[in-house]
């Protein structure tokens, strides 16, 4: 029998192996059915589990409509390959306990785009905050910009102690040794793989 967990492996794998791959409805529902279950179970994650580097593999869109249904999931996609996004969790032993950085890439041909900034990991909610305060452009390998951005400095000072409700976040629902999943803030559906 096909679990909604092994169907979202399948859809990880979507870099590395081609065959076998579950169609966009089939993920869409696996990760539903997967963050329904993380929420009854009340499953937590320690955000040691997030560190690493997480290419982006599967995202949904979101239809906002007036029902009192709320967010309505658009069709789901999968990324194309020659596009490379991912997420890189790391800590500092300057920061506290689940406290750290992110770094989200984007390479596409020639131009790289790097957005850095600070995280932190609320338990038992598996919700992770980011702030995107630094930015780099390279293109054909020449750096084009390398600077803080939106008042980035200023947001770095106060990230740790402004409110969650002031902040970008992934509720995770689905953290395995190869892959990750979470709601956005937005309503939207994301599938990572282990890069």
């Amino acid at each position: 029998m096909i679990t909604s967990n092994s169907i979202l492996q399948q859809a990880a794998n979507y870099f590395s192996d081609q065959t076998n791959l579950p169609s966009a409805s089939e993920v869409v529902n696996a990760l539903l059915k997967v963050e329904k279950n993380a929420k009854k179970e009340k499953i937590t994650y320690p955000w040691e589990s997030l560190i690493g580097n997480w290419r982006l593999c599967f995202v949904t869109g979101t239809k906002k409509t007036r029902k009192k249904a709320g967010i309505v999931l658009g069709s789901g996609r999968y990324l194309p390959r020659f596009v490379k996004i991912s997420l890189n969790y790391f800590s500092s032993k300057e920061l506290s306990t689940n406290q750290g950085k992110v770094e989200n890439r984007v390479n596409l041909g020639g131009l790289h785009l790097s957005l850095t900034g600070p995280v932190k990991f609320l338990v038992p909610q598996n919700i992770l905050a980011f702030d995107f305060t630094r930015m780099k452009v390279k293109l054909l390998g020449v750096t084009l910009y390398d600077g803080y951005i939106r008042g980035g400095k200023t947001k770095e000072a106060s990230f740790y102690t402004d409110k969650i409700s002031q902040q970008a976040f992934f509720a995770y629902f689905y953290i395995t040794d190869s892959a990750i999943a979470a709601r956005g803030r937005g309503g939207g559906l994301a599938l990572w793989s282990k890069d």
